[in-house]
Parts: C-alpha cells; sequence; structure tokens
C-alpha cells in the first residue's frame, strides 16, 4: 500500500540505524491515520520504499507489536492494529493526571512570554480550523500541550506522556475533522490560557481536566459508530 510517511528520500536518515528509521515512518503513519486500523502491512512495498530489507523491517514490527499498534497473524500477515479503548483510556489517564499537575505547577509563576506563545498558538488554530486544514490544527493542537510541558521544563514528564500518546492521537485524530470538535478544542484551550493568565491554579487544573475529559467522552461516542476500526 502506497502511502506517504516521513522519509521521503528511500533510505534511511543518516546517523539513524535502518530499523529505527523504518519503526519511525510505521508508527508515524499508523498514528497518522495514514494506515487505517485494519489495514495489511506491505512488507515489500515497504523496503522497497526506503531501501531497507526485511530484518529491519522485521525488528520494527517487533517493537511496533510491543505497543499494540501493529498484529502479526501467523500464516496470514501483519496488520495495524484496531483501537483499543481500554489502551486509550489508560493513555488518557496518564496524561490527564501528569497535564492537570503540569497547569497546576505552572499556573502562579507562568512568565509572559509562555503566554504569549499560547495565544499564538490560538490564534494559528482559529485559522487552521477556518480554512478546514486538519493536519494543521492537529500539529498545533499538539504544540500547544508540548508548549506547556517545555515551559514546566520537566523532560521526563513530557517523555511520560509522548510514550502514552500513541494509542490516544490515533482516536483524537479521529475526531478533529469534525468541525464541532475543533471549535470545542480551541474553546477549552482558550480557558486554560485564560486561567493560566490569572495564575490561578485551581482553575487552570479544572479547565485542562474538563478538556481531556471532553475529548475522552466524544472518543467513547465515536467509538460505538465505528466497530470496525476500535475494539473494547
Amino acid at each position: 500500500m502506497n502511502h506517504p510517511g516521513p522519509i521521503r528520500t528511500g533510505h534511511a536518515r543518516r546517523g539513524v540505524s535502518k530499523a529505527v528509521a523504518v519503526y519511525d515512518d510505521l508508527r508515524t503513519s499508523i498514528i497518522a491515520l495514514q494506515l487505517a486500523p485494519g489495514t495489511r502491512i506491505d512488507k515489500p512495498e515497504i523496503c522497497e520504499r526506503l531501501g531497507v530489507s526485511r530484518q529491519p523491517l522485521a525488528e520494527a514490527i517487533a517493537r511496533l507489536a510491543e505497543e499494540r499498534l501493529v498484529e502479526v497473524e501467523p500464516q496470514k500477515g501483519t496488520f495495524v492494529a484496531r483501537i483499543r479503548l481500554a489502551d486509550v483510556a489508560e493513555a488518557a489517564f496518564v496524561r490527564r493526571a501528569l497535564e492537570v499537575a503540569t497547569v497546576e505547577a505552572l499556573a502562579p509563576h507562568i512568565d509572559d512570554g509562555t503566554l504569549a506563545r499560547l495565544a499564538r498558538l490560538l490564534d494559528y488554530q482559529e485559522t487552521a480550523a477556518r480554512t478546514r486544514d486538519v493536519e494543521e490544527f492537529f500539529t498545533l493542537d499538539v504544540r500547544f500541550h508540548a508548549t506547556l510541558f517545555e515551559a514546566l521544563a520537566m523532560r521526563r514528564v513530557a517523555e511520560v506522556v509522548d510514550a502514552s500518546r500513541a494509542q490516544l492521537e490515533r482516536a483524537r485524530r479521529m475526531l478533529l475533522p469534525t468541525a464541532t470538535r475543533s471549535r470545542d478544542t480551541i474553546d477549552e484551550h482558550r480557558a486554560i490560557v485564560d486561567a493560566l493568565a490569572a495564575r490561578s491554579a485551581t482553575r487552570a487544573g479544572g479547565a485542562m481536566a474538563a478538556h481531556l475529559d471532553a475529548v475522552m467522552q466524544e472518543l467513547r461516542r465515536y467509538a460505538t459508530t465505528r466497530p470496525d476500526l476500535f475494539e473494547a
């Protein structure tokens, strides 16, 4: 199956092992839904496109299987895993705990530069929503939350959230094309920024919790309409 991926040269990136390069390519494509749940992994096509042998691909698939992003079925092939709601709920639980704690810690002492960056991201999100640029909107959404972690300056917190985000981000991407979710996301982000600007830890934590809870509730509703993509 041909699909756009992060490696466009047909070869592994310099300084990165072939297995890591293949892993990065496939993981990005799976999370971005360029490889949809249930899609069969076309191993010969991937090897040809990325200029690698079967061994780096096998190593990459093994890592993705550990993350439950692919399923290896003997005698049948390797398939992109359907989205497990249990995995999504677990990732959302981790993310909620850490992001609420992040804004609560930031609020009393947040600097004006960080507030200005968050405000600009909100403006850019408004534009992306208006022009229906789903990919840009998603990128800005990720950058908004990353900005908070950068301001906190606790690298391991950001790493823990990133490690748990794969299943959650796949599901979230399905909601973004809807005008309602885009508008709600902007409003929820604005409530977070307003609370931070007021230096209120309580309000900021509450706004972040409300934002993340709303996303999870919508995901559960959406999953009931697409049993082909989700599993309990």
